[in-house]
């Protein structure tokens, strides 16, 4: 628009400045030519009105805004004198709005900061609505409006505390992860070809595991046996477990589930041929075959019981898991290197278990 309009001044400067050396003579014929010319372009546009561009209508407005409506209207114009008024009313009022419009629309954004705090309350805390967010910001000396609250969690298209406050079933098993044991049999054979079991034990807060031992015949009163060991050893760590998820197969006799009960374990049994209401304890099974069995050969009972205490140590104290993120069952993820020349200069050092099957690599002291 700015382009055309100063298009149009320049021409028509152009144009005033050729009518300067002209008679009134040769003026008034020019006058009664363009009124001529505007009355055959209005009788063949008959009922339809012309269109005038942005520009047209501020060139216009600029020039015939200071003459009287009596002036206008014996202009052979194609437009009434009252548009013509319009046309700069709005030129003007444009013009104002453009001066008065303010550099930062709005108010102030919420400080980075307090964005942060307002998703993390409502991440960590479901029930909480806007409200209950800002009485907590409050609580430590952030003033802010309950409606900034609002808009923060409205512009994460977090939901209202109503719809965060349904339970879904993996948010349920994490709250109960700490009451929670896992246990199955799992077969593997020899190098003759010997069938043996191993029987494990899982833990779903910290996912560590227990190897209570391998037979070739897991009769009644081994089975019994290694449930006595498992009471003693959950005892002796202080594991304060409620529930113990097993399948429905016939190793496992009455007196098993009794000793359980005695020490205050419950006995949840896994629907027939569903192995995924049992899924850690399968997921278990599936690497402990990935990661051992499959990538060595098995001599006898003694040597399967060696190598499952090697890799029990390895699982527990070594290797990352993702499901706690990639923290391990016995220690904690450690602090990351922050000192630049230890990163340059690293120096890391391989421990082989079992002649090089698992690998665990440390920092050099």
């Amino acid at each position: 628009m700015l382009l055309r309009l100063a298009y149009l001044s320049v021409t028509n400067a152009f144009a005033l400045l050729r009518l300067l050396p002209m008679s009134d003579r040769y003026k008034d014929m020019e006058i009664l030519v363009l009124q001529h010319q505007i009355t055959v372009l209005e009788r063949q546009l008959d009922k339809t009105r012309p269109r005038f561009s942005p520009a047209d209508r501020a060139f216009l407005a600029a020039l015939l805004h200071r003459l009287p409506p009596e002036a206008l209207r014996r202009f052979r114009l194609l437009i009434r004198p009252e548009t013509v008024l319009r046309w700069h009313r709005d030129l003007l009022a444009r013009r104002h709005a453009a001066k008065s419009r303010p550099k930062r629309p709005g108010r102030p954004r919420t400080v980075h900061s307090i964005r942060v705090l307002v998703l993390r309350l409502a991440r960590e805390n479901p029930t909480w609505g806007y409200r209950r967010i800002h009485g907590e910001l409050l609580v430590l000396e952030i003033k802010v409006a309950a409606s900034t609250v609002w808009q923060i969690l409205t512009d994460a298209g977090i939901d209202p505390a109503d719809d965060r406050t349904s339970t879904t079933w993996s948010t349920f098993l994490r709250s109960q992860a700490g009451a929670l044991l896992a246990c199955d049999f799992f077969k593997t054979f020899t190098l003759n070809g010997t069938r043996l079991y191993v029987f494990a034990v899982i833990e779903h807060t910290n996912r560590r595991i227990r190897i209570l031992g391998a037979t070739a015949h897991p009769t009644a009163s081994w089975v019994t046996q290694a449930a006595k060991n498992l009471v003693m050893d959950l005892e002796d760590a202080g594991n304060a477990a409620r529930f113990l998820i097993r399948d429905r197969d016939g190793k496992f006799p009455a007196l098993f589930d009794a000793v359980l009960a005695d020490a205050g374990i419950s006995i949840v049994l896994s629907g027939v041929r569903i192995p995924r209401m049992n899924a850690i304890m399968e997921r278990w099974i599936q690497s402990c075959h990935h990661e051992l069995l499959d990538r060595t050969l098995i001599w006898n009972q003694r040597h399967l019981l060696h190598a499952m205490r090697e890799y029990e140590k390895f699982y527990n104290s070594h290797r990352p898991h993702q499901g706690i993120t990639n923290a391990r069952p016995l220690h904690p993820l450690p602090p990351p290197i922050t000192d630049q020349a230890q990163i340059t200069d690293l120096d890391i050092r391989r421990r082989q278990r079992l002649g090089g099957i698992l690998n665990e690599y440390h920092n050099a002291a």
